[in-house]
């Protein structure tokens, strides 16, 4: 990835409501293929369409995940209303989920029948400037 590309910064979208920002981590296996497989799975258009409407009809306003090494981080934008643990709940019994977990488990080090919200950890955040 080009440094200038990668320094220019990326756009947020503003909500009209209040919304709350959920970060985790996952880490890759230590294999360069997998994790340039991982990759393309998550180009727009790696991503399985129906996952895409999944995680949408779950409640998930902006969702994204940043590769550095073989360390993912996933930052996730949710209504203020909309807890965590039901949105992750939706998300589980979506149509064909069940299949996309399992598929993206071989390149994830996690349990592998685990779904995505045992996957993924949440991040501690340990600063912010404006609190």
């Amino acid at each position: 990835m080009d440094n200038e590309l990668l320094n220019s910064g990326y756009a947020e979208r503003r909500y009209e409501g209040p919304t709350r920002r959920y970060v985790q981590v996952l880490d890759l296996r230590e294999d360069a293929a997998l994790v340039a497989e991982y990759r393309c799975l998550h180009a727009r258009s790696g991503v399985w369409p129906q996952v895409l409407q999944n995680i949408r009809a779950a409640g998930v306003l902006e969702m994204e995940i940043y590769l550095q090494g073989r360390r993912l981080v996933m930052i996730c934008t949710l209504p203020e209303g909309l807890a965590w643990e039901d949105c992750m709940a939706r998300l589980a019994v979506a149509p064909r989920q069940e299949e996309w977990e399992r598929l993206t488990a071989r390149f994830q080090q996690t349990d592998a029948a685990g779904r995505s919200d045992a996957k993924w950890q949440m991040a501690e955040r340990i600063f912010h400037l404006y609190e």
